[in-house]
């Protein structure tokens, strides 16, 4: 099956806003074994919304429209794709009483341009909204099939997954049609090419398992396994030789897999070994902590920060030394060594960590030029630092610097790290 993703909407055409909802539909329909062929926007214009509805019902097998549900004038896809098929729309009056409960419920006020919202394609199948006021439309005419969702993306993905998929799975899917399954590996402490080059045997051997390397921004290495499957166990089966040649090549560098974010495998790791961890910012401006404690449950092992962002804040508040600042410098290995160790000591912890440098894109100088960071570690045992040149913007560098301090805690964790 063949499908065309039709998004309605003039932002979208002028820029204004992105179409996320492609993205989402794609990587779905792709699970469900449905191509997708073309993706589409069109402007809120009758005319061509209704020559671009020609075009797609012509070459493919399903039509998903985003946009367009609303209440207003400029809100026109139902009744465009009902002229296109030569079919009335009718009000179903319990759709028209769901909404006049839901606009009194919520306080709004109901005018009469509403009521267009409960108006659907003779023997339509109703996708009801739980998140907004417009449904959406399931359809299928003279062998073509329409879906017709809203464009707000927290309402389409819910209206789809919820209600769209299983219409698919009944009206238009064969029993056990294969889908398109992926693993995404996550690793740190390695480039792109370092990776490909490890996995170059790999890679060249590659049949019905697709693996693609892709670079992140911030030094992250994501490595995507690819194939079509009947069922996610099939999938497993089928990638498990991949898999398992993968992580003895390259394993020591992998932190995270699929959804999990190198903050939250990390947060397992120290949950795991009862240990926590604090972090003294310069540069980084709050970034690390932001990270670690965008996990739920964070608290559990992550104490607290101190953006010691001027000279003055790293003495006041962390007790550097102005005379080493002034010897060493703020960007030093020294600076980093005791941001980490007097945090640790300031909170309990059991792990601190430092970061200072220059993120740009000015304040660089010969001996300490933009992207020069220095982080450390700090335990009972030992403090370590290691000075790092990155390149790229200050999001960049920012970005690269939270991540090898988030890998660096994962090396000290397993033991791997340097003293």
């Amino acid at each position: 099956m063949n499908a065309e993703l039709i998004a309605v909407g003039t932002e979208l055409l002028l820029g204004q806003i992105i179409n996320t909802n492609a993205r989402y539909l794609s990587e779905r329909l792709a699970e469900l074994g449905i191509n997708v062929y073309f993706h589409t926007v069109a402007g809120d214009n009758r005319v061509r919304l209704l020559n671009t509805l020609a075009v797609a019902s012509d070459r493919v097998d399903l039509v998903i429209t985003t946009g367009g549900l609303g209440p207003t004038g400029d809100d026109l896809t139902k009744e465009t794709l009902a002229e296109y098929l030569n079919l009335p729309l009718e009000i179903v009056p319990a759709e028209l009483e769901r909404l006049k409960e839901l606009f009194l419920r919520r306080r709004l006020p109901w005018v009469d341009n509403n009521a267009k919202q409960a108006a659907f394609l003779k023997g339509s199948f109703i996708l009801k909204n739980d998140r907004g006021t417009a449904p959406g439309l399931a359809f299928k005419h003279q062998g073509k099939a329409y879906i017709l969702l809203p464009g707000p993306p927290r309402e389409m993905e819910h209206m789809f997954y919820t209600y769209a998929i299983p219409w698919l799975q009944e009206n238009l899917l064969p029993p056990n049609t294969a889908g398109l399954h992926s693993k995404v590996l996550k690793f740190l402490g390695i480039s792109e090419s370092k990776l490909a080059e490890s996995l170059e045997d790999i890679l060249a051997a590659q049949q019905e398992v697709t693996i693609a390397p892709l670079a992140k921004t911030g030094g992250e290495i994501h490595l995507r396994l690819t194939t079509k499957a009947v069922s996610q166990q099939d999938f497993l089966a089928k990638i498990q030789p991949a898999l398992a040649e993968i992580k003895k090549q390259v394993g020591k560098y992998l932190v995270a897999e699929d959804e999990e974010s190198p903050s939250q495998a990390l947060g397992e790791l120290l949950k795991e070994k009862g240990l926590t961890v604090s972090t003294a910012e310069s540069c980084t401006g709050g970034l690390l902590s932001a990270s670690l404690t965008s996990v739920p449950g964070s608290s559990s092992y992550y104490l607290g920060s101190v953006i010691a962002y001027s000279n003055e804040m790293k003495n006041k508040m962390l007790a550097i030394p102005q005379a080493l600042i002034e010897e060493k410098g703020a960007v030093s290995a020294e600076v980093a060594s005791l941001l980490a160790g007097n945090i640790r000591t300031l909170t309990g912890s059991s792990i601190g960590l430092g970061i200072t440098g220059v993120a740009g894109p000015d304040g660089g100088t010969p001996d300490k030029p933009v992207g020069l960071v220095y982080i450390a570690l700090s335990s009972a045992e030992f403090t370590w630092c290691q000075g790092y040149n990155f390149l790229g913007d200050r999001h960049t560098i920012r970005l690269r610097s939270v991540n090898t301090a988030l890998n660096l805690v994962r090396k000290f964790l397993h033991e791997e790290h340097e003293q």
